[in-house]
Formats: structure tokens, C-alpha cells, sequence
């Protein structure tokens, strides 16, 4: 199994407040992120959310990879995201590659304060 979890929660972003609601935008993003870092993208879903008034209120994006995903979900009302990238590395080390996409993620949302997490998965012994 041997993966490395990399967790985020972003506060305060500065991006485009539109950035956090457009679903077909961050799609597009996300699976050209994790292209250009050398991951192998599989599926996608995004899905919009909306509020009770029926206004754009989120969205929740997941991004399948054969090396494991890319999920993130956006908060609009309070200008957050909270963003995972898992990759295993059973047949070769993804750990660089997994780091970058993280890493680029985060600048596309600017934001002011941070909160980062890294897990080491499955490791035997």
C-alpha cells in the first residue's frame, strides 16, 4: 500500500470568489493539475451545490487517479477549501508528484492562512 496523504484546510482565500463555485472550471483545473504533475487521471465527478434560495453555494470535485485522488470541496460563505491529494506508491515513489500538484492547488486559491497535514499510509512493519 505504502501511500502518502497530504491534507489541507485553506482559510481566507484570495482567488476569485467565482473560482470556488464553478464546478466545470475547477474540474478542468484539477485533472490538468494532476496531468501536468505526471498522474494518471481515470474519472472525475464535480458536483455544484446549491443553497435553500437556490444561488451557487460550493462544490465538491473529486479527481480519480490510478495512483489513488485529488478530492477537494470549496466554501464559498466563508472563502475556504479543505483538499486532499492520496497517491500510492507500490510500484514507484509518487511522493514528488504528490507534492507539487498539492502545492499548486494551494497557490490557485491564495490563501491567507493554512492548515497542512501529511500522512504516511499502509506502511508495513
Amino acid at each position: 500500500m505504502n501511500g502518502l496523504h497530504l491534507i489541507a484546510d485553506l482559510h481566507q482565500c484570495r482567488c476569485a470568489p467565482e473560482f470556488l463555485l464553478d464546478a466545470p472550471g475547477l474540474e478542468t483545473f484539477c485533472v490538468d493539475a494532476c496531468t501536468r504533475h505526471g498522474l494518471s487521471v481515470v474519472g472525475r465527478l464535480f458536483h455544484p451545490f446549491r443553497d435553500q434560495q437556490g444561488n451557487p453555494a460550493g462544490v465538491t470535485g473529486t479527481v480519480v487517479l490510478a495512483e489513488s485522488h485529488l478530492a477537494i470541496h470549496t466554501w464559498p460563505e466563508i472563502n475556504s477549501v479543505t483538499l486532499d491529494v492520496y497517491v500510492c506508491n507500490f510500484s514507484g515513489d509518487n511522493s514528488e508528484r504528490a507534492h507539487a500538484l498539492f502545492s499548486q492547488v494551494i497557490d490557485a486559491f491564495k490563501p491567507t492562512h493554512s492548515e497542512k497535514k501529511e500522512v504516511a499510509r499502509g506502511h508495513l512493519g
